[in-house]
């Protein structure tokens, strides 16, 4: 636990010293944010959707897309190899480096929802424990799920390429910035498959759910494939 701590010290310091990184992860959402909540500022009902949508969308964008780019990243820089061959066990250096993502997480929801509290006027969720297991369990499985990802990209140049043809698609179709009802028939079913979607409705405040099933079962295939193809080189 010591050497983990001390691993996420130094992943935190990492992060604050690239300011593209601290960009993409923290400012760029809130812009979305500001910028979809500034046409409807005067729609109530659109913005009780904008801003649990956008919270999602921070979580599966700090954890999933950020991890994916970063194993990829050292993997090809040869850093995890290296790091095999050091005294620090797996599992500090690997929980150093997820708890970073899982801190950028929870800060990230919770300016989202304090700006659409204070900016906007929009009302805290009614069912404040259900928010907390959705946003655990959303993080937990995205975090498994971009760990995964990464063993099926090729290499570095295509990171990018590989994590936006699935991060785009998904967020449009999980409601991050309408409701899935406005979504047709065919569209919508896919998006009820889809962990992100279950995530916001939990961040919503509606309360427990069978979304809840369906997002953990996405988080175990994710943690069970992490495991099984993860390489160090």
């Amino acid at each position: 636990m010591t050497l983990l701590l001390h691993q996420l010290r130094f992943e935190r310091k990492l992060f604050r010293r690239n300011p593209s990184a601290a960009f993409f992860n923290f400012v760029l959402p809130l812009v979305l944010l500001l910028l979809v909540a500034s046409v409807f500022a005067d729609d109530d009902d659109e913005l009780e959707v904008l801003i649990p949508g956008i919270a999602g969308m921070s979580i599966m964008a700090t954890t999933f897309t950020a991890l994916a780019f970063n194993m990829v990243f050292l993997r090809e820089q040869g850093i995890l190899k290296r790091i095999r061959g050091t005294p620090i066990p797996s599992p500090a250096y690997l929980g150093g480096l997820i708890g970073s993502a899982v801190i950028n997480a929870v800060v990230q929801v919770v300016l989202v929802f304090a700006i659409g509290r204070l900016v906007y006027g929009v009302d805290l969720p009614d069912e404040p424990i259900a928010v907390l297991v959705y946003a655990v369990t959303g993080v937990a499985a995205f975090a498994a799920l971009g760990i995964a990802f990464s063993h099926a990209i090729p290499n570095f140049d295509a990171a990018g390429a590989y994590t936006n043809a699935v991060f785009l698609p998904v967020i449009f179709i999980s409601g991050v910035f309408y409701s899935t009802d406005d979504l047709p028939p065919s569209l919508e079913l896919i998006g009820g498959a889809l962990p992100l979607t279950h995530v916001i409705d939990g961040l919503a405040g509606d309360g427990f759910s069978a979304g809840l099933g369906v997002v953990m079962a996405w988080g175990v295939l994710g943690a069970i494939l992490a495991v099984r193809y993860f390489r160090w080189d």
